[in-house]
C-alpha cells in the first residue's frame, strides 16, 4: 500500500493477451485440461502482478508477487483487481522460482526476500507452497500477506517454509468484521492462534477506515488481539486512501467509499497510541 517501487511492475495483458508477465513467461500454450492437472500439482499459478518493492512487505528490498483471486470483499480494497483468479495468468513455478534465483543478490545484501500476496495467497496453496519451498531452497527469506481466512487451507508444511506472516485483522469483532470484508473474523483469528502455536513471526496489519474501522471499540479489540499473540513483533496501522479507486471504476464495480476521506494524522496516531499502550511496536 505504501511501496516504493524499485523497478516496474509485471502487469498482464488484457485478455491474457501477453506472452510475458514483467519478463517472467506465461503457460499459456498450456491447454484447458494440462492447465487444470498442473495448477492442482502447484507447478502453474494464476498471477497478477510483481514488483521489487523496498521497506514494505517485509524486511528489506522484496519481490512481492500478488497471486489472483480472493474470497473477500474488503470495501477498500486497493487492488480489486485481484479479486478473480480470471485476472490472472498462467506462470509456471520454475519460472517463478528462476527470477527469485536472480535477485538473490539483493535480497542478500538488504536482508529482504520474497512475499506472495493478492489477492489471497491461500486460495492458491499447492502453488505457493511449491514457490516458498523452492525460495527457501535458495536461502531467501519467505513471506505471506494474507487475511488468514483460508488458513485452514495451509498445511504445516507449507507454513514450515514461512519465516514471516503478514497477517490482516480486518476488524476486532464479527459484525464490522463481515461489514468490511463481507466475511466473518473467526477464521483469521484461528489462523492467528495456530501461527502462535507454530512460533511463527507475524506482523499485524489493521487499515484506519473513517466511518468504518476508526471507532475506538474496533481498534481497542483488534489491539487486544494482537496483544495476546506472543509471536507478533510488529504492528502496521495504515491509513485509508483513495488510490485504489480507479480500479473499481475500470473493472466496473461498484466503490461504496467515495465519500470516505482518509484519517487525519491525529486519529492515525490515537490509534497507534492504543496498540502501543499494550506494549507492542507500532508503525
Amino acid at each position: 500500500m505504501l511501496a516504493t517501487t524499485e523497478a516496474p511492475a509485471g502487469q498482464p495483458a488484457a485478455g491474457r493477451a501477453s506472452s510475458m508477465l514483467g519478463g517472467i513467461p506465461t503457460a499459456e500454450h498450456l491447454d484447458r485440461s494440462a492447465l487444470l492437472a498442473a495448477q492442482r500439482a502447484g507447478e502453474v499459478g494464476s498471477v497478477h502482478s510483481w514488483e521489487l518493492v523496498t521497506a514494505v512487505d517485509g524486511p528489506g528490498t522484496r519481490m512481492t508477487t500478488f497471486l489472483a483471486g480472493c474470497p473477500l470483499r474488503c470495501l477498500y480494497c486497493h487492488n480489486p483487481d485481484t479479486m478473480s483468479a480470471a485476472r490472472g495468468v498462467p506462470v509456471l513455478a520454475d519460472d517463478l522460482l528462476a527470477r527469485i534465483r536472480r535477485y538473490r543478490g539483493v535480497f542478500r545484501a538488504t536482508g529482504g526476500g520474497i512475499t506472495l500476496s493478492g489477492g489471497e495467497v491461500l486460495q492458491q496453496p499447492a502453488f505457493a507452497a511449491r514457490i516458498l519451498r523452492g525460495a527457501r531452497e535458495l536461502g531467501v527469506h519467505t513471506a505471506i500477506d494474507t487475511s488468514g481466512f483460508l488458513g485452514r487451507h495451509a498445511s504445516d508444511e507449507l507454513l514450515a517454509d514461512v519465516d514471516l506472516v503478514l497477517l490482516d485483522i480486518k476488524a476486532g469483532d464479527d459484525d464490522t468484521a463481515r461489514r468490511v470484508t463481507g466475511r466473518p473474523l473467526a477464521p483469521t483469528l484461528e489462523f492467528a492462534r495456530r501461527l502462535e502455536t507454530l512460533g511463527i513471526e507475524t506482523w499485524v496489519r489493521f487499515v484506519l477506515v473513517p466511518g468504518l474501522t476508526d471507532d475506538d471499540a474496533t481498534v481497542s479489540r483488534v489491539a487486544d488481539h494482537a496483544a495476546s499473540l506472543r509471536q507478533v513483533t510488529r504492528v502496521e496501522v495504515l491509513p485509508f486512501h483513495q488510490m485504489g479507486r480507479e480500479k473499481w471504476d475500470e473493472i466496473g464495480l461498484p466503490y461504496a467509499l467515495t465519500d470516505t476521506p482518509p484519517p487525519t494524522p491525529s486519529q492515525v496516531d490515537a490509534a497507534r497510541d492504543a496498540f502501543r499502550a499494550r506494549g507492542l511496536t507500532v508503525f
